[in-house]
């Protein structure tokens, strides 16, 4: 089930501006930088950017809930009226991802890592 949270991602229409602001705010350097993604490390929270969420229909933040068992976790949130928004899928190096919608409609995700 759901162990914690493991990320919120911004989405971002301008990579190169938004990682600038972050770094300035945060005072450190993204610890992944790449054209698909910008992902910062804070005290093992993980803060990140993503240039295709508009695209994937996520205009605002989105909190990843961290979980065991991705697949296990969206049938037991379905069952409980958690609606998907986005199917798994593997975003890189093993990482899952999805997007569901709770009861009243409000958007978040589940991440699973490769390890879990």
């Amino acid at each position: 089930m759901l162990t914690g949270i493991a990320s919120v991602i911004h989405p971002s229409t301008d990579l190169a501006t938004d990682t600038a602001f972050w770094q300035a705010a945060l005072g450190i350097e993204p610890y992944f930088d790449q054209p698909f993604y910008v992902g910062f490390q804070i005290d093992g929270q993980e803060f990140g950017l993503d240039p295709d969420a508009a695209g994937e229909g996520l205009s605002y933040p989105v909190v990843y809930w961290h979980t065991t068992d991705i697949a296990a976790t969206i049938v037991s949130l379905s069952a409980a009226g958690a609606r998907i928004n986005g199917q798994p899928r593997d975003v890189g190096q093993g990482v899952m991802l999805a997007t569901l919608r709770d009861a009243s409609g409000n958007l978040f995700g589940l991440l699973q890592r490769p390890t879990d």
